[in-house]
């Protein structure tokens, strides 16, 4: 009655059946098949130090002849005085009189009155306004006479160190009134003109030209008198304010000063720059005279371009520039920066800001100046087209700073991840027809390799995520893929950034980066550090998303380009096996480390390894003949000895594809000579080659030849001998391959040999109540085994007892309820106690305790 009762229970509630008719997601595959569907980790990619710091690495692909130079001379002779002065745009004949300025205003004409100091600012403005509305009418084709009657015969000099000629300061019209009216503080259009605007007859415009000539030479007097009086606006403001406002001016050189300035001058300034014409004098003291000079001009608000006395300041840093000291020239090229130098004068000053970056022993003495500073205001203020050479040193002269710890921090508190993402977008708004697209590559390498040092930042790494920086370069790696210095600089920060799970999701949601990588492995084919970094940042794209794995997929020629790469470089290294077998095999492998071909191979199977994970790209490349084929060829010419995480790699990828019972499938096609492959893992002295190469029989062990190889090459008994192994991922794959064997009824009684059912019972004992699928599939495999049993004693030996007290403790659910467990994980273990290991240890329980059992019981299928 008892064995009627348990054969009908076994027939109507076999334990094996899937709970739910519906069709599994691929989570729930995933989590059913651990250890049989597996991702692969593996190393980023190593860049070597450059030994020396260079604008261009040794690695660059351009030749030297087509690049910047990194070594260049900086004198004194480099650097042009003319550029500190205000530039004409038109040159007139010299005139045949000698002028003089405006000291009073009798000998004008009448019709013109001159402007009288305001009572109160609005005046001011209201001046200010009209003196520029009509500037800016009278530069639009008019000039001045060629004649212009002096007022008087009194001389007043610009400069008391360099007298100026009225004929080099209004050499024409343009230039005086361009002065003029980028000088005027306001610009209120809503101002009344003090002069009567004329635009009729000839006679009437040189009249009011005349006027106005003469109230600008009177400013060139009077200016400082209206700044020191009471209540009325200076029209020369000194506040930081201002200068900022008129920090986009390209002729910005004032040419008047206040008595306050003047003073300042000969008080403060003057005796520091006699100091440095001591060229005799010894270098520190040179050096502690440019900070008290720094510090001066800063007090005094003489830093810019908007400073009178500019010129003799540059030329007397400039003749410095000859003295060969670094510390010298650190201080001279951030006094000559902070004074906006442009042009000619800009460029020299940044190459000689490169050439101290360049020495590494320099970097002490950078951090404790402000040098950065002043480069990074160069790269947020200069025009990238027009000054492009000199943002490329200026750029360089940062990448060499970001090479250091201390200031490589200090670029990220200062907000260098935001402005290099700038210059980047200006850069990207540069069309590849434009003259400059290809000067501006070179400046890129330079942004880019910075970027990659401050990737190495938790704060710049945040900082580029949150300034859409996967973006901007992605945009940059399109425009450039002809340029592989670029190329392999961006490919660089991705590699970094990639291993770190925030801007690994951020990349997998730029959809055209997927396209970007397949276009630039095929163009770059060979170049294997280029190669090498996007296969691994792929690699890690697809470890953990399984939407990146299909999107990538998806992709037109996705397949064949990882494909023709994994040709390539199976080619490359096996052309360097049969050189080294040819040499002899002591001189086969000097280090353990992969080989470039090897290391290609690692990261590409890598990816292939990835993609399976997806059930539909996983049964694809299952069914992928080519794919399955070179895998299989790894196995066949490399050494587990020679690289083993190659090897093991490709083993863990046939494994993943074996998973999938698909028609066609290239792994099915293949599996006793992938099951003599492995034998070379099983005989091997790595324990990891050994364990992925029964992970691999578990899955091909569901096939009957499969388990006749098993054994016929007695395989079998060093499967049970890894349940010794006390570890748990050891002993699942062994008891996948003993439940597929128990699944033949012929082969069942191997399990009694080498000990196996004792083994098993400890393997339950010691991993059960912590590993609930571990429990189950041993449970499964005892149920298999004792299908025909007649005596628990003969069938389980003297392992019955225990087995039956272990089954039995193990069936309490509040075993179960493991407290030390958060609850998300308590309640899984719960579920899977439930729903899988309990109704196949109470079916063999019952069969145990009934202690003999005639009825056929049924068999559990394929692991």
């Amino acid at each position: 009655m008892q064995a009627s009762k348990n054969k009908n229970r076994e027939k109507t509630e076999p334990f094996y059946r899937l709970s739910v008719t519906k069709q599994k997601t691929s989570s729930e595959i995933i989590n059913e098949a651990r250890n049989v569907l597996r991702t692969l980790r593996t190393q980023r990619p190593f860049t070597p130090t450059e030994n020396q710091r260079k604008l261009f690495g040794s690695r660059s692909s351009l030749a030297p002849q087509n690049r910047p130079p990194s070594v260049f001379s900086v004198h004194a002779s480099s650097f042009d005085l003319a550029e500190s002065r205000p530039v004409s745009g038109v040159r007139l004949s010299p005139l045949d009189f000698k002028p003089v300025l405006v000291t009073c205003a009798k000998d004008e004409d009448p019709s013109i009155s001159l402007p009288k100091p305001a009572v109160d600012a609005a005046e001011v403005r209201k001046i200010s306004s009209a003196r520029a509305r009509l500037f800016r009418r009278t530069s639009q084709g008019n000039v001045f006479p060629a004649k212009m009657v002096p007022p008087d015969q009194n001389e007043e000099k610009l400069d008391s160190e360099e007298p100026a000629r009225m004929s080099n300061l209004c050499r024409s019209n343009d230039t005086c009134l361009t002065e003029q009216r980028e000088y005027t503080p306001f610009n209120d259009e809503s101002g009344q003109l003090i002069c009567n605007e004329h635009s009729g007859s000839k006679l009437e415009r040189e009249d009011v030209l005349k006027g106005t000539a003469g109230n600008f030479l009177f400013q060139l007097k009077g200016e400082s008198d209206q700044m020191r009086k009471p209540g009325v606006g200076s029209l020369w403001p000194r506040s930081a304010g201002w200068k900022r406002r008129l920090a986009g001016l390209e002729n910005d050189t004032r040419i008047n000063e206040s008595e306050e300035e003047k003073i300042f001058w000969h008080m403060k300034v003057l005796p520091i720059l006699q100091e440095l014409k001591s060229v005799e004098d010894k270098v520190e003291n040179l050096c502690l005279a440019c900070t008290k000079l720094y510090q001066a001009l800063n007090e005094g608000d003489m830093l810019g371009k908007r400073f009178k006395r500019r010129s003799v300041l540059l030329k007397t840093l400039y003749k410095l520039v000859d003295i060969d000291s670094d510390p010298l020239c650190l201080k001279l090229a951030k006094i000559i920066l902070s004074m906006k130098v442009d042009g000619k004068n800009l460029l020299n000053v940044c190459k000689l800001a490169f050439k101290i970056c360049k020495n590494e022993k320099n970097d002490y003495i950078i951090q404790n100046d402000k040098l950065l500073d002043c480069l990074l205001e160069v790269l947020t203020t200069e025009d990238l087209q027009k000054n492009s050479e000199a943002l490329l040193y200026c750029m360089g002269a940062i990448k060499f700073m970001s090479g250091n710890a201390v200031l490589l921090n200090e670029m990220v508190s200062k907000g260098a991840v935001e402005m290099l993402l700038q210059l980047m977008k200006q850069i990207n708004n540069i069309k590849e027809s434009d003259a400059y697209f290809s000067n501006l590559g070179h400046l890129l390498v330079q942004l880019t390799a910075t970027l990659r040092n401050l990737a190495d930042l938790p704060q710049a790494r945040c900082q580029l995520i949150c300034s859409g920086a996967v973006s901007e370069l992605c945009v940059a790696l399109e425009q450039r893929l002809n340029d592989k210095d670029v190329c392999t600089y961006i490919v660089r920060i991705f590699s970094k950034l990639s291993s770190y799970d925030d801007f690994c999701a951020a990349l997998a949601d730029c959809s055209r980066c997927y396209i970007l990588f397949l276009a630039l492995l095929s163009k770059h084919q060979k170049q294997q550090d280029l190669v090498i970094r996007i296969i691994f940042i792929l690699g890690n794209l697809t470890a953990e998303n399984n939407q990146a794995r299909e999107q990538f997929f998806k992709e037109k020629g996705s397949l064949n380009t990882l494909i023709s790469l994994f040709q390539t470089y199976h080619e490359l290294d096996l052309n360097a096996e049969r050189w080294c077998h040819i040499r002899g095999r002591e001189e086969e492998k000097q280090t353990k480390h992969p080989s470039e071909a090897e290391d290609v191979l690692i990261k590409l199977i890598r990816v292939l390894a990835n993609l399976s994970i997806h059930p539909s790209v996983g049964a694809a490349l299952a069914a992928a003949h080519r794919v399955v084929e070179l895998l299989v060829t790894v196995l066949e010419y490399k050494s587990i000895d020679v690289c083993e995480e190659l090897v093991i790699n490709a083993a863990t990828t046939i494994n993943n594809l074996s998973f999938y019972k698909v028609k066609g499938s290239a792994v099915q096609d293949k599996k006793l000579h992938i099951a003599e492959m492995l034998l070379k893992l099983l005989m091997s002295n790595s324990m990891d080659g050994v364990v992925e190469a029964v992970r691999v029989f578990g899955n091909l062990s569901q096939y009957h030849e499969i388990c006749d190889f098993i054994v016929q090459k007695k395989i079998y008994k060093f499967v049970i001998a890894l349940l010794d192994a006390k570890n748990q991922d050891v002993c699942f794959s062994a008891c996948g391959v003993l439940l597929n064997l128990t699944v033949d009824k012929d082969k069942r009684a191997l399990l009694m040999e080498e000990g196996g059912i004792g083994k098993l019972v400890d393997c339950l004992r010691d991993f059960g109540p912590a590993d609930w699928q571990l429990a189950c599939l041993i449970c499964k495999t005892l149920w298999n085994y004792s299908e025909n049993i007649t005596s628990a004693a003969s069938c389980f030996g003297e392992d019955t007892d225990t087995l039956l007290v272990l089954l039995t403790s193990l069936l309490d659910e509040e075993l179960v309820q493991d407290y030390s467990l958060d609850r998300d994980l308590r309640d899984y273990h719960k579920r899977y106690w439930e729903r899988e290991f309990k109704p196949v240890a109470e079916k063999l329980l019952d069969r145990i305790q009934s202690h003999h059992s005639f009825v056929p019981a049924v068999t559990i299928t394929a692991f």
